[in-house]
């Protein structure tokens, strides 16, 4: 049989692509991040599949949860929040299954970054202000950033940025990137995208970090950044000019 990697999106129960309800719902075992998932999410699960909730385990653990149930004969989903192509662990523990002879395939998912901005309502690519979006994190107690991928270079290309495991360190990476974007531009804060508890706050560089403290927001958050987040920015694309050959 085969472990499936599938994007659970943001965590809303029916922001679940059709193949991901499907996966879900003829899977015996289905291991799952407790820590950003809505509950909601397991009712596309078969009433007698085995949940294992994740949050407790080191990816060995993991591994061996998903080499066992194999083993069985059964069909593994692996949830990850958001879309896999993201901050999942994907390349470790496909290493560890092909290791073990274990096939495995992966199904997208609605990314964090996509809903956030679906709920600012803004695009994050408006013409003439900014075409690019840089998608990183950065270092606390985690794994070490390549010494190419400091924030200061990012801030210098003034793409959108999207900073995801970052809402604890706030204030100090507004202070980086300021002196590229400016105090006055525009971020917006995202807390648990589509999941009941959602909220979003709206600022700029310079008040995002006192907004933040107030929420009193410590994790799943996503932080928005850039130009392209002004309502009254940007011009306005070439595809669509009446001007254009057709």
């Amino acid at each position: 049989m085969t472990v499936h990697f599938v994007g659970a999106g943001p965590g809303a129960a029916d922001l679940l692509t059709v193949r991901a309800t499907r996966m879900l719902a003829g899977a015996d075992v289905v291991l799952y991040p407790g820590t950003y998932l809505d509950p909601e999410v397991l009712t596309h699960c078969a009433p007698d599949a085995e949940l294992v909730d994740t949050q407790g385990l080191d990816l060995d653990r993991i591994t061996a949860r998903l080499v066992a149930a194999h083993a069985a004969g059964g069909d593994v989903v692996r949830l990850t929040s958001g879309d896999p192509s993201l901050y999942s662990a994907l390349a470790e523990q496909t290493r560890r299954l092909d290791a073990h002879g274990v096939p495995w395939d992966v199904t997208p998912g609605v990314p964090a970054y996509a809903a956030a901005s679906a709920l600012a309502g803004r695009e994050l690519t408006v013409p003439l202000v900014a075409q690019s979006v840089v998608l990183t994190r950065t270092r606390a107690r985690s794994t070490a950033m390549p010494d190419t991928e400091s924030l200061a270079a990012f801030a210098a290309t003034r793409a959108t940025l999207v900073l995801h495991l970052a809402i604890r360190r706030v204030r100090e990476l507004m202070a980086q990137i300021e002196p590229e974007y400016g105090g006055d531009c525009p971020v917006v804060v995202v807390h648990r995208a589509s999941q009941p508890d959602e909220a979003v706050l709206h600022g700029t560089v310079s008040s995002i970090a006192d907004a933040v403290e107030e929420a009193g927001f410590r994790q799943a958050a996503v932080i928005l950044v850039g130009r392209a987040l002004d309502p009254e920015g940007g011009g306005e694309s070439y595809l669509y000019d009446p001007a254009r050959s057709r």
